[in-house]
């Protein structure tokens, strides 16, 4: 199906499902509530590098893993809705994952553990609490479209076509694994049944390649930035698809050179004002753990595998995606 068949059905079957609610909703049905979906996109820290329960001399003795934090009185409450009362890992089944990894099985299922670059139980990353936050505020089910790969620029790998020049491979891989993802949701998800979908938001947390790119890279960052979430919003004819922006993390708490311009062009780019309202920055420098308490000690540019840093990523993310959203579930009274 070509690009043009593909947005006019899209818009056909959107229409639709608009006028049987209405209808429905006239003769007392409930009718049933759309998916709602969100690209997760960017390079390997969206990809996930947390590390759940490893230990040994080469996760320096399991310091920073999930299981050690959980073990930590003053930091039990935070991680408690990540178990269920018989103390087994918690799995959602109303927020669902869909991850094509490169050359690698694809990943798709209820949300819990194991959608990482690794595909294992014992990594994850910011999808996880992502999805809980956005799982708990919304009353439709949720489909999250992980878009990641290791080592990838926004300068040449992401290019958006605004930019000029080659369009990167890698944004064209994304725009296809969502149609794709989107067009089987309902074989790969099956409770998703004639419910239809919305596409509700894309979450931008990338930006390593191009920080070991000063001269070149960095000084494009903001308006490759720009012209992907136009592109992204043009792709799929959503002109006001809210957009959260994720900085970069990395080992810094506060960076300097032109990794400090770097995540300055991150949010100078959310800030423009044709994005007022709809496009959010969301800082995670405050995330940022030390090496010595972390699995990964020498994986700097892998926020060295702490699941803290990545668990809050993945919470400011959500919570960051919840201020641009129209429809959240109604606040107990």
């Amino acid at each position: 199906m070509n690009n043009r068949s593909y947005l006019r059905n899209l818009l056909w079957n959107t229409a639709f499902i608009a006028t049987i609610a209405v209808a429905a909703q006239a003769d007392g049905f409930v009718v049933p509530k759309p998916v709602q979906v969100f690209i997760l996109a960017g390079q390997s820290n969206m990809e996930g590098q947390a590390v759940v329960d490893l230990t040994g001399k080469d996760y320096n003795s399991g310091k920073g893993t999930l299981a050690t934090l959980m073990r930590d009185p003053a930091k039990v409450t935070m991680f408690s809705h990540l178990k269920n009362s018989d103390g087994k890992w918690a799995v959602r089944d109303d927020v669902f994952v869909y991850y094509q990894r490169e050359e690698r099985p694809l990943l798709k299922g209820p949300l819990a553990f194991g959608f990482s670059g690794y595909g294992d139980v014992h990594h994850f990353g910011p999808e996880l609490q992502f999805g809980h936050v956005i799982g708990d505020n919304l009353e439709n089910p949720v489909l999250l479209i992980k878009t990641a790969w290791g080592g990838k620029s926004l300068y040449k790998d992401f290019r958006p076509p605004s930019s000029g020049g080659d369009v990167g491979k890698y944004y064209k891989t994304m725009i296809s694994q969502v149609r794709g993802s989107l067009a089987n949701m309902e074989s790969d998800f099956p409770s998703t049944k004639g419910l239809g979908y919305e596409l509700a938001g894309l979450v931008w947390y990338q930006g390593w390649n191009d920080g070991v790119n000063p001269k070149t890279a960095v000084p494009e960052y903001e308006q490759n930035l720009v012209n992907l979430i136009h592109d992204v919003r043009s792709e799929f004819q959503t002109p006001g698809l809210p957009v959260v922006v994720g900085e970069l993390t990395g080992p810094w708490v506060q960076a300097e050179g032109g990794w400090d311009a770097l995540r300055k062009a991150q949010s100078a780019a959310a800030s423009r004002s044709e994005f007022a309202g709809n496009v959010i920055y969301v800082p995670t420098h405050d995330f940022v753990r030390k090496a010595e308490d972390s699995p990964n000690v020498g994986h700097g540019h892998h926020e060295f595998g702490n699941a803290e840093t990545y668990f809050l990523v993945g919470d400011a993310l959500g919570k960051g995606m919840l201020k641009l959203l129209p429809t959240l579930k109604p606040e107990k009274k």
